[in-house]
């Protein structure tokens, strides 16, 4: 009676705070979706007036959202980068992941590995400003310097996930593989790269919904230059109509559906990538 109690108490306090979580997403969710339809004049200054429905639903505030933010040209460049970042950190990082995750016993390897994991503990607020006088310098204050710097940024992470990951594939594949005449090169782009698929796909939402809200960087690098990524569309919109909650939250809307269907597609392969990349 005593372990029927104790599960049963343990199921309601799991319910409990199942409920408290879903309400820190749903609550906000709501807010933004309800602000977004409703039009200036009935925000009031009442809770009731803020949470209750819109009158009429309207897509005229997306209209002027997307005017103002210019976005279809914002979410080009927005797209851009995030798909050229995710492509390169899964190849790059995937491939310093495999060679020091395979070499850990070797002294040098193991020290080049906490030298780069090590990376994640640096502040950005360090390396703003010289970075942005080195990018000038170099001729690489555009879209190309971010994305050469996000590559950089999330290396030490992603290493650490795919050296972790490595652990879960045995080594008697890659033994087989050269028993077979594959080289090395061939052994990891036809075995080991497909078995990563899982590590691939958390990787590449990580990296993606990192590169997509991140405002700093492109404002950092990219201020000399006419081009906006989404964050910098909407950076500039909040200070021109500060005011206008309506707009704004109308703007997130409509840049957080293309990273939202991006995660529902790769979502399958995310938790089996997080549980096994957490194994050292």
């Amino acid at each position: 009676m005593k372990k029927t109690s104790t599960v049963g108490k343990s199921n309601r306090t799991a319910m409990v705070l199942l409920i408290l979580g879903l309400s820190t997403i749903i609550f906000p969710l709501y807010m933004t979706v309800v602000i977004a339809f409703k039009q200036p004049s009935e925000m009031t200054n009442s809770i009731s007036g803020i949470l209750s429905l819109p009158k009429v639903w309207s897509l005229d505030n997306f209209r002027e959202a997307m005017r103002v933010t210019d976005f279809w040209n914002s979410l080009k460049n927005s797209l851009l980068i995030s798909v050229l970042t995710v492509g390169l950190s899964i190849l790059i990082h995937s491939l310093m992941g495999y060679t020091l995750g395979r070499n850990k016993k070797s002294k040098f390897y193991n020290f080049v590995y906490l030298f780069i994991v090590s990376g994640m503990f640096v502040p950005f607020a360090i390396l703003m400003m010289p970075l942005a006088k080195q990018t000038a310098e170099m001729g690489l204050a555009n879209w190309f310097g971010v994305i050469l710097l996000y590559v950089v940024f999330y290396m030490p992470m992603n290493v650490m996930l795919y050296s972790g990951y490595l652990t879960n594939i045995p080594l008697a594949l890659e033994e087989a593989a050269r028993v077979d005449g594959a080289s090395t090169w061939r052994t990891y782009w036809a075995i080991i790269f497909p078995i990563m698929r899982p590590m691939h796909a958390t990787v590449a939402v990580i990296t993606a919904l990192a590169v997509w809200n991140d405002v700093m960087t492109p404002l950092i690098i990219m201020a000399g230059s006419s081009e906006n990524t989404l964050p910098l569309a909407q950076l500039n919109f909040q200070s021109q109509f500060g005011t206008n909650y309506n707009l704004a939250f109308a703007s997130y809307l409509l840049s957080l559906i293309p990273i939202l269907v991006f995660y529902v597609i790769c979502q399958k392969q995310i938790l089996n990538g997080v549980v096994n990349g957490a194994v050292k």
